[in-house]
């Protein structure tokens, strides 16, 4: 079961909210419904799930009902129409005292101005949620350092907001919402008042902690480039529906319609593509199964220079090319004396843009070779491959 699931939710604002419902049911435009009833429609029978444990990034421009969106899953915005379920329960119809449970344990939010209260130091902000709650002041005095250390500011815990950078406000407010260890984290546009330069050490901090911790997070933004960087998922808005949903991968290489096409052309592929986007199975020699004549067959059939070699348990052990079979063939010496061992190991994440650097550097006809965490092999990346995602003609076709 989906952590959340967003089912056919509207949100109109006006006062002519039935009128302009019905008209929506009917097919009628925005403009149209506007013009008629004076009611605005914010969101538009949106529909979508989230994965426990899953990065989603909502990105539009402004007026497109990412942040009215965002503001419905908790219900600080009622819904007009549809269900919002979070662990199956349906928060559209919860009582306050259900209602105000969720929002304490189950569900935090950062928004993009800092909300801190001015007149309490670091630490009792990280901590006033749970003082809301109730918890005892020791216990909460820990739990707010353990979050002010994850954010790197526990040195900081005696200062007032006044005395810190709005970069440090910000990892105060990311600290707070994580205080009552939540399971859900929604992150309203959090980085946006801050340059690229800081914005992206605050990403490359969130990052960290979503590697660390593992929450669901919901995040909205109008920067295409921070929505793919940061998502495992994206969803494209545009006025107040959800037009495309994929990951970085699919949203740049298979956009389903010219606004999103439009949207995604200027993007930096280099930047948010990935080893994991481009790279390929590769054709494989085992050591301990597969003999001399076998690899060569392998190699001419599929008439490739270079053929991956692994043991029986995918762990990586080099590459062999097709003038070292050829040679171990003539020598009539195991073709194993012949695999070349220093690979040019990169990670599923790798960005392009590193890896083009190492295909400058790299001899063209030895491969760069796509590992896990544990040496296992995942895959290769070959130069075609790269510049056919770099050019929006491809990607992960394995």
């Amino acid at each position: 079961m989906p952590k959340i699931e967003v089912k056919h939710v509207t949100k109109i604002f006006g006062t002519s909210t039935k009128s302009a419902l019905k008209l929506l049911h009917e097919g009628e435009s925005k403009e149209v419904i506007k013009r008629k009833t004076n009611a605005s429609i914010g969101v538009n029978r949106v529909s979508f799930d989230v994965e426990s444990g899953e990065f989603f990034v909502i990105v539009g421009l402004s007026e497109s009902g990412k942040s009215t969106l965002l503001r419905l899953l908790n219900r600080l915005i009622p819904p007009t129409e549809g269900e919002i379920l979070i662990d199956g329960k349906d928060v559209v119809q919860m009582s306050p005292e259900q209602l105000r449970e969720v929002r304490q344990k189950k569900m935090s939010m950062v928004f993009q101005k800092f909300a801190l209260l001015p007149y309490r130091t670091v630490l009792e902000n990280v901590a006033f949620g749970l003082e809301v709650m109730g918890v005892e002041k020791a216990e909460r005095k820990k739990k707010a350092t353990a979050c002010l250390e994850m954010v790197d500011l526990e040195q900081l815990a005696d200062r007032f907001p006044e005395q810190l950078s709005d970069d440090m406000q910000q990892r105060v407010g990311m600290a707070r919402a994580l205080a009552n260890d939540p399971d859900v984290l929604l992150m309203d546009e959090p980085f946006s008042a801050f340059d690229p330069l800081v914005r992206k050490d605050l990403q490359d901090e969130l990052m960290e902690l979503q590697r660390r911790l593992r929450k669901t997070i919901v995040f909205t933004t109008q920067d295409l480039e921070e929505a793919l960087r940061l998502g495992d998922r994206i969803a494209v808005m545009k006025d107040g529906e959800m037009v495309q949903i994929g990951t970085a991968e699919e949203i740049l290489n298979r956009p389903v319609n010219e606004y999103v096409e439009q949207f995604v052309k200027d993007v930096n592929r280099s930047k948010i593509l990935t080893a994991g986007a481009v790279m390929t199975k590769g054709e494989r020699a085992v050591i301990g199964r597969d003999g001399s004549r076998q690899v060569l067959k392998k190699m001419r059939e599929r008439r490739i220079p270079t053929l991956l070699v692994t043991d029986r348990d995918h762990q990586l052990i080099g590459f062999i090319t097709i003038d070292g079979i050829n040679k171990a063939l003539l020598q009539g010496i195991p073709w194993e004396k012949m695999i070349i061992r220093e690979v040019v190991r990169v990670k599923r994440e790798t960005s392009i843009s590193e890896i083009l650097s190492l295909l400058q550097k790299n001899n063209p006809l030895h491969p760069i070779v796509v590992t896990d965490e544990r040496g296992q092999l995942l895959g290769m990346v070959e130069r075609g491959s790269v510049l056919a995602a770099l050019t929006g003609n491809g990607g992960n076709t394995s």
